[in-house]
């Protein structure tokens, strides 16, 4: 059975866009994203909405960008060859190597891709994340230090979890760390 895991980038007060929709803020350095890399490494399927889909297809579908370095360039890489799974009502298609789903059916294909799938399912974007709440067993995000004072929330807000800390990295480097937590249910 899979692992559905919740991951991004997020400031210290909670937010993972600022308020003009910018994420700017949280530009990975090499420490981050080789960390970030293995994380894609290990994952089965990515999981996006329609908005985090978007971006991450217009910056990471080129394999041999230059312009971050080799770690930007084996994070393409592994990305590009990662099933990819759209929730979107908007979207009329998607390219090779993706699977457009529509919203109302999230729920479900999440839980049939749960139960078919060994390995991690990494959901991005945090309104897909909220409809999926209660599926999601792993949260683990990366926290920047910056405090936004607004903006898009990482953590639904209504919802209650309960949630046990398994692993934690202060990353020296660049002030960030690495939180892993297992939802308890």
């Amino acid at each position: 059975m899979g692992i559905l895991t919740y991951s991004m980038h997020i400031s210290l007060d909670g937010f993972i866009e600022e308020p003009n929709g910018s994420i700017d803020f949280s530009a990975p350095d090499d420490e981050i994203h080789r960390i970030a890399n293995q994380q894609a490494q290990d994952t089965a399927v990515f999981l996006f909405g329609r908005g985090l889909y978007e971006m991450m297809e217009e910056f990471w579908t080129d394999p041999e960008r230059a312009d971050g370095g080799d770690t930007e360039a084996q994070f393409a890489r592994v990305y590009t060859e990662t099933p990819r799974v759209v929730f979107s009502d908007t979207l009329d298609s998607v390219p090779d190597g993706c699977r457009l789903v529509r919203s109302a059916d999230s729920h479900a294909e999440v839980e049939r891709l749960k139960a078919d799938t060994d390995g991690t399912l990494s959901v991005g974007g945090a309104q897909l994340a909220a409809s999926l709440v209660d599926l999601i067993d792993v949260i683990d995000p990366f926290v920047v230090p910056t405090m936004l004072g607004g903006g898009k929330p990482f953590y639904p807000p209504g919802h209650q979890l309960s949630l046990t800390l398994d692993e934690h990295r202060i990353l020296p480097v660049s002030g960030w760390m690495y939180l892993r937590y297992s939802v308890s249910r």
